[in-house]
């Protein structure tokens, strides 16, 4: 088994999550006793956070560097970056390091296309969904990305932060987030992508009739995919 190297704590939750996946994966693809063999860099959130609020995305971008230069010295032959949103700063993780990132816009890209997709509606952080560098990722594969209105925006934003991050999962949330899923589809969203790894702990695919697209779990096949490989 390969070794692959994990920059994660954006946010814990999510990582666990992370970690707990690729562990069944690996056992559910060799069986027995099998675990996957991680490396994790596990940041303080809440550091980044401040960094992303103020928009001081080279200074985060140049922390994750630093971690990812660490993974790779310590032995990994590729890196997850274990978050959506910290994918903007990926060129400089990229640049720092000579092992490959395994890029989750790319992984859920080809995952719609395969699905014949070719427009999506896109829950995430505003980060993720206010700001070109996803959706741009995800044109380059030909799709079309709709997202909620500013108002439900900054609700989407609030939960994950406010709530999700900090692992508490409402019900009256859940009701918010079904509300704009089904906006997205009413306006031509033909499968709908959870762009925060945190989100998959409030809504999935029993809250649509369309299709969905869980970022942290494709992610994490394109994962165990290497580390077999």
């Amino acid at each position: 088994m390969n070794l692959l190297g994990v920059i994660g704590g954006m946010s814990w939750t999510s990582t666990a999550e992370y970690y707990r996946l690729l562990n069944e994966g690996a056992a559910e693809r060799l069986g027995g006793l099998h675990s996957a063999r991680l490396l994790l860099h596990s940041v303080d959130f809440a550091e980044i956070e401040v960094m992303q609020r103020g928009g001081r995305w080279d200074e985060a971008g140049a922390l994750l560097a630093e971690a990812a230069r660490g993974l790779e010295r310590a032995g990994a032959g590729s890196l997850l970056l274990a978050t959506n949103t910290m994918h903007k700063v990926a060129p400089a993780i990229e640049t720092a390091v000579s092992v490959p990132l395994i890029h989750i816009a790319d992984v859920t890209a080809r995952a719609i296309r395969a699905a014949g997709l070719t427009r999506i509606g896109l829950l995430a952080t505003r980060f993720t969904m206010e700001q070109d560098f996803y959706r741009e990722r995800l044109a380059a594969h030909g799709i079309e990305t709709l997202i909620p209105g500013e108002v439900e925006r900054a609700e989407v934003h609030r939960i994950i932060y406010d709530e999700l991050c900090r692992n508490v999962v409402l019900e009256e949330s859940r009701d918010v987030y079904r509300a704009v899923m089904r906006d997205l589809v009413e306006r031509g969203a033909q499968g709908l992508v959870l762009g925060c790894t945190e989100i998959t702990l409030l809504v999935g695919a029993a809250d649509t009739d369309v299709p969905v697209f869980d970022t942290t779990a494709l992610h994490v096949q394109a994962a165990l995919d290497w580390l077999l490989e």
